[in-house]
């Protein structure tokens, strides 16, 4: 015992450094047991059996670049301003989907402080979505 603390004095940023990344292993491990959170194939479940809408929060360009079919663009820095265009689809599941499924997270919570229920965030987001070798489309939902 006596080593360990002579060690980390010697060693204070060593120390400081494990402290942060136990902190961040700890944060991850409970954002990623959020209950919300669905895969893309339990998305895929939710958009063909329950009509489930999905909203895309990445940048316009990002999402040009391709997207879940039917997928709705409202970016992250605009989601505020836009929650009145998902009034309509307040009944039915909501799955919000980004690049990794971070933004979606915070995204998801935006909108349950407005009262919507059924939302749910893609895990893993868009990059969970192609590596499972679902479709994405290419065209701008007008």
């Amino acid at each position: 015992m006596e080593q360990l603390i002579e060690f980390a004095g010697n060693h204070l940023m060593l120390v400081a450094a494990l402290f942060i990344v136990i902190g961040l292993l700890v944060q991850n491990f409970i954002a990623s047991s959020d209950k919300s959170a669905v895969s893309p194939q339990k998305a895929t479940e939710m958009i063909n059996r329950e009509e489930a809408v999905v909203v895309d929060v990445r940048p316009m360009n990002d999402f040009t670049e391709g997207h879940i079919i039917n997928a709705l663009n409202i970016p992250a820095n605009a989601l505020k301003n836009q929650i009145k265009t998902l009034e309509k689809y307040k009944d039915k599941p909501i799955i919000m989907a980004c690049r990794s499924g971070a933004q979606s997270s915070m995204a998801c919570k935006q909108l349950r402080k407005e009262g919507f229920e059924k939302v749910f965030n893609l895990q893993g987001g868009m990059l969970a979505w192609q590596n499972a070798n679902l479709p994405i489309s290419r065209k701008r939902k007008k």
